[in-house]
């Protein structure tokens, strides 16, 4: 780290299986070794992964699939591959790794092709969500992938839930890591939660049951959240992202922080980034973009902003009918919302 730091402005990613307290202030991210592929090795990959950032490191990752993995032609591990590549899609960093037997999407016939693709489409969709967690991370010494009692302390029943988490401060995961299961419960923390694919709300405090076949993980979003979701079109991280679809779920005040910046050089550190702040007021209905912040030049950003409900602003594919467009400037902008 520090031998490329004092040659080159480009940023330095180590990955590593090894690590220490402190290890994150040298562009590292954990990886949990080379696994096996199984459906036990899967469950205490998430039980890893919770203790590793609860210590602070925010960068944890898995071989999705597993190191040693399975034969992609076979019922059974194409279906610990699909719930295991759901998951990954909200690890803090989301890769694929193996041996024995090639894992490209392809290799799992049309219908399960088809389900990998759309968490990838989901995952770059998620990008200005997820790259803005990172700047937390920096900025604030924020984790990205938290136990629920990161988010809820005063919450009991939080505190023992060891199969489900926050993916930021917004989206809870809650993933299927066991064989033929096709349902699972879930425990809402308590406050408003809506469920990421139908839009449907549910009060917290207690536990629900919730469908999940294959192709679906069970993921809900708390009320107050401001989702930044690129569009559906994006297929390289480098694309300068000049349209997001702005998803509020309504119930509850809520604020988010929207950066950007070059994506390879350290000139963050002088400043060089783009900040926007959000806000949403719930009572007045009232949606504030404000003053950017940074010196990054900002290209006009499209706004659509979409008030989620049940059926509307949900799942994977872009709203078509938001209730607002505004084109972003830099400068503050008021929206009053009906």
């Amino acid at each position: 780290y520090e031998g490329q730091r004092g040659v080159s402005n480009r940023r330095v990613l180590i990955l590593t299986r090894s690590g220490f307290a402190g290890i994150q202030r040298y562009g590292v991210i954990n990886w949990s070794g080379d696994i096996t592929g199984d459906w036990t090795t899967f469950r205490t990959q998430i039980w890893a992964g919770l203790n590793y950032c609860l210590s602070g490191l925010p960068y944890w990752t898995t071989d999705i699939g597993g190191f040693f993995s399975g034969n992609p032609k076979t019922e059974g591990y194409k279906e610990l591959f699909v719930r295991w590549f759901e998951w990954g899609t909200f690890c803090p960093i989301m890769r694929v790794h193996g041996t024995y037997y090639p894992k490209e999407p392809w290799r799992f016939g049309s219908d399960v092709e088809k389900i990998l693709v759309k968490y990838i489409r989901l995952r770059y969709r998620l990008l200005p969500y997820i790259y803005s967690l990172a700047w937390k991370v920096y900025s604030e010494g924020y984790t990205i992938m938290r136990h629920l009692v990161m988010d809820f302390p005063d919450d009991e029943e939080a505190l023992k839930v060891d199969d489900e988490y926050m993916f930021g401060p917004y989206i809870l995961v809650a993933p299927i890591t066991t064989p033929s299961t096709y349902s699972r419960e879930v425990y809402l923390p308590k406050g408003i939660w809506y469920d990421f694919w139908s839009g449907r709300k549910y009060t917290g405090g207690r536990y629900i049951n919730v469908s999940a076949p294959l192709d679906k993980i069970p993921l809900f979003v708390r009320a107050g959240a401001i989702l930044p979701m690129a569009p559906p079109t994006l297929r390289n991280a480098m694309e300068r992202i000049n349209s997001i679809e702005l998803r509020i779920y309504p119930g509850k005040d809520g604020r988010f922080d929207l950066y950007d910046d070059d994506g390879e050089t350290y000139n963050y550190e002088r400043g060089e980034y783009t900040l926007i702040p959000i806000e949403w007021r719930d009572r007045d209905r009232v949606l504030i973009i404000g003053d950017k912040k940074g010196i990054y030049p900002l290209h006009e950003i499209r706004f659509e902003v979409v008030i989620v409900k049940e059926g509307k602003g949900i799942g994977i594919e872009k709203e078509r009918m938001p209730d607002n467009i505004v084109n972003y400037k830099g400068k503050r902008v008021v929206l009053e919302i009906p």
